[in-house]
């Protein structure tokens, strides 16, 4: 009989999945086929940045982590980790990784995926509620900024600068999981994000707690180095091209350019984020 060489032990012509706990060992019976999440309900989150910060978030419910052997043994410290913190997890799965490209849809994920309930949803109102006795603390808007890779990008930042949360609008808006959870690199477990139906009222809400707006526009008068920035900032970035909407500039009380030079005088909308929230954020923490 000819070997597959894509089988480590070949069964029935299926290839054994053996579910195993934490230690590594079987935990039970072989699975013969993986099963795909409930899309619906759950996220699918991949890469060990991303599973490794969900994997330690005590307010995420795991359902199964899906995980090749190579990966299994440089994922043990976080797996030991958690059990030292009491946040109960499910016992890995070992699978191929041809397996777990089918539950990831070919998204990059080295040998470890997870099958994780959706974190909470939040509004606009708790996030005012958890800044109230803060004397500095910035908020991000996001207006109709719809690739993962950029809110990914963005969410990363925002967690390295020191930001309160994001505000996105839900009709305009991608899920915290796949791509972005993976771009995000964690973040999606330490920023929390406020999907909200109207951003315009939601501005208003933080304006109201003693925010200000500020709208990210290439046109502005004034840049970042001419600014007075107040202590509790909205920070509004608008979508690649289009950028804010006037509706929502408008509800702003200071707009400001990044100064640039050269040939291109526009920035990637991640890009920009990064720096507007190093400006903001970022002298403070250097020179404290």
């Amino acid at each position: 009989m000819t070997k597959n060489p894509t089988h480590k032990r070949p069964h029935q012509g299926k290839k054994p999945n053996h579910a195993r706990q934490q230690d590594g060992k079987p935990r039970g019976r072989k699975q013969r086929a993986i099963q795909k999440p409930d899309t619906s309900s759950n996220a699918v989150l991949f890469g060990l940045h991303a599973v490794r910060e969900a994997w330690l978030n005590p307010d995420r419910d795991i359902k199964n982590l899906y995980i090749t052997e190579n990966a299994l043994d440089g994922f043990k410290d976080i797996l030991a980790q958690a059990e030292a913190q009491n946040i109960k997890r499910p016992g890995p799965e070992i699978y191929e990784k041809g397996a777990i490209d089918k539950i990831t849809g070919g998204g990059v994920h080295q040998g470890i995926a997870i099958n994780a309930e959706h974190l909470p949803e939040i509004s606009v109102q708790e996030l005012v509620s958890r800044t109230h006795t803060k004397q500095s603390a910035t908020i991000i808007v996001l207006d109709q900024v719809t690739d993962p890779h950029n809110v990914g990008a963005i969410l990363r930042s925002a967690a390295a600068f020191g930001a309160d949360g994001i505000v996105m609008q839900r009709k305009h808006a991608p899920q915290l999981t796949g791509v972005l959870a993976k771009t995000a690199c964690g973040a999606a477990d330490h920023i929390p994000v406020a999907y909200e139906i109207n951003l315009s009222r939601a501005i208003n809400t933080l304006q109201d707690a003693g925010y200000f707006g500020l709208a990210m526009d290439e046109h502005a008068e004034n840049s970042f180095a001419d600014a007075d920035i107040p202590m509790k900032v909205v920070l509004c970035l608008g979508a690649e091209g289009k950028g804010l909407r006037p509706k929502i500039k408008d509800q702003c009380e200071i707009r400001l350019r990044l100064p640039t030079q050269g040939a291109i005088q526009s920035l990637n909308v991640s890009n920009a984020a990064a720096i507007a929230l190093f400006a903001i954020n970022g002298m403070s923490q250097i020179t404290s």
